[in-house]
């Protein structure tokens, strides 16, 4: 990111990682339980569209900036609606993941490599099925159908795909350690120690290779 881009963007971006991080280290605290805690887990991607919208140009790439704004409006308000009710999470999260399959959709890769297709179909297909064989629950298997497609999409997109592509592979590995708790599976330590940094690292990369694309500050493929 060029220097000037920096400290424009720095204060989101800085509010959205002292967010994230004051919430990943008070969560079990006395501090980030309730009203606010759901307020620190949301403020962390609520605080990345703020910037998204800041830093979007107006013209020709308005629509796609408004779509990455939305997109991450509603994981913002799926952060907090699953701490309530994990159905109104599920239904928050499916619904930004439809709004970033569109965004992708709209810039996809005019001439996708042959191992691109490949990991395009293998996240497709094998994000719902591995959700399902984790959880056991066909309800999270319908999920990681809408997860799947926006990992997917992602991945083949225009965008740069170890930033944006790599993004949405973090989201899915940190919601199938929410699916493996659903489960006959043990996997503890690591869903207590990696779910919302695999998730929140990945909406930040997507988020500013996103931006950076839009604003011409990285070349798309």
């Amino acid at each position: 990111m060029p220097k000037r881009a920096l400290i424009e963007s720095r204060p989101w971006l800085l509010a959205s990682l002292a967010a994230a991080v004051a919430y990943y280290f008070l969560r079990d605290n006395p501090v980030g339980e309730g009203v606010w805690g759901m307020a620190m887990k949301g403020a962390g991607v609520a605080l990345l569209a703020a910037y998204a919208f800041a830093r979007v140009p107006q013209g020709k790439h308005r629509g796609d900036g408004w779509l990455l704004v939305v997109a991450l409006s509603l994981a913002a308000c799926g952060d907090v609606a699953i701490e309530l009710d994990l159905m109104a999470g599920a239904a928050f999260f499916s619904a930004a993941h439809v709004v970033a399959v569109v965004l992708y959709l709209r810039n996809r890769h005019k001439r996708p490599s042959p191992t691109q297709n490949l990991a395009g179909v293998a996240l497709l297909i094998g994000t719902p099925l591995v959700s399902y064989v984790l959880s056991g629950q066909v309800l999270v298997a319908v999920y990681g159908g809408f997860l799947g497609a926006m990992a997917s999409a992602a991945w083949m997109s225009h965008y740069p795909r170890y930033r944006v592509g790599t993004g949405a592979v973090l989201f899915v590995l940190s919601d199938w350690l929410i699916f493996a708790r659903m489960g006959a599976f043990d996997l503890e330590p690591l869903p207590d120690l990696l779910i919302w940094p695999l998730y929140y690292a990945g909406q930040l990369m997507i988020a500013t290779g996103i931006v950076q694309c839009l604003r011409g500050e990285q070349p798309v493929r």
